[in-house]
């Protein structure tokens, strides 16, 4: 496909969404001067609980055991059981087959519970056997379900397909949150990142999402930059809010800070919520349980503070 598509497709009777070219350098320089902000003593608190109560605390290993998801849902409620001040986690991420475990464990808690589907993590298959695979986790309890983009349709230029195939996941998840993964590290550019974004929001995703997690390259501070700012553009011009997550090597609280700066100062305080960011990791809250343990008592504990997930 061209450097960059000029106008994306979108639903029937709906008008086309315009793609805005990406200045690199300028991007990039941005990106670098927002990561620079730095959070006051008096406000770090604040900021590693919004980090918190964003996280979708992940597994997604071939070795998961329902007992091991339920140590996470655990975890995810109560992620200091010393602390009940501290936050529960917006949501846990699994396999379908482990949804109604998860389910189980999170229930009148307000912890959401998410699948990947939809043969992640290529979604190399059929359309018919990834739509059923979301309509299984869905059956099973699935609040949201992360999709992969057609990324083979998508760099071939083949734009209405990787639309469709998204729109029909949407109306395959029925009730629950879409979330598109559009695995940055694979689209080539920021170009094709600011095209991909802007096609999965006009078929109707609630969410976009930086990456599988399972290729190097993913979660960047330019990379999720670029995201917001298609996000920003794609309101501008439908007034339709998408959501943001980021996944994919982000393992710091310095990490979250980071991107909650770039996501605030791009798209506003109305998305500093779960509601329309999070952040995809199963090593990051434990970093963050250790800075906030390190704000009453001066010092870090040691690592069999917090659990090893």
């Amino acid at each position: 496909m061209s450097a960059t598509a000029p106008f994306i497709p979108t639903g029937a009777g709906s008008r086309p969404v315009r793609v805005a070219p990406v200045d690199e350098v300028a991007l990039e320089a941005r990106a670098a001067v927002l990561c620079t902000r730095s959070i006051k003593t008096t406000s770090k608190r604040a900021a590693l609980h919004l980090a918190i109560r964003c996280i979708d605390l992940t597994t997604l290993e071939g070795a998961d055991t329902p007992d091991k998801v339920a140590s996470l849902c655990q975890k995810a409620v109560r992620p200091d059981p010393s602390d009940p001040g501290i936050p529960s986690v917006a949501a846990v991420c699994v396999y379908p087959e482990m949804v109604g475990h998860a389910v189980d464990a999170v229930a009148g808690t307000g912890v959401a519970v998410a699948s990947v589907a939809g043969a992640f993590p290529a979604g190399m298959s059929a359309i018919d056997v990834r739509t059923a695979d979301i309509a299984d986790a869905v059956r099973r309890g699935a609040d949201e379900i992360d999709i992969v983009l057609n990324r083979s349709a998508f760099l071939a230029g083949d734009l209405g397909r990787a639309h469709d195939e998204i729109a029909t996941a949407k109306e395959a998840c029925g009730p629950a949150h879409l979330k598109v993964i559009l695995e940055t590290g694979e689209l080539g550019g920021y170009d094709q990142i600011r095209s991909a974004s802007m096609l999965a929001m006009a078929a109707g995703a609630d969410f976009i999402k930086t990456s599988t997690g399972k290729i190097p390259g993913a979660a960047t501070p330019p990379t999720m930059l670029c995201m917001s700012e298609a996000i920003r553009d794609f309101a501008d011009q439908t007034g339709t809010a998408v959501g943001l997550k980021g996944a994919g090597g982000i393992r710091t609280a310095k990490q979250a800070w980071h991107y909650l700066v770039i996501v605030g100062e791009t798209l506003g305080q109305d998305w500093l919520t779960p509601a329309r960011f999070r952040l995809g990791a199963s090593s990051l809250l434990n970093d963050v349980l250790l800075q906030l343990g390190k704000l009453d008592t001066g010092r870090y504990s040691g690592p069999d503070y917090v659990t090893v997930d």
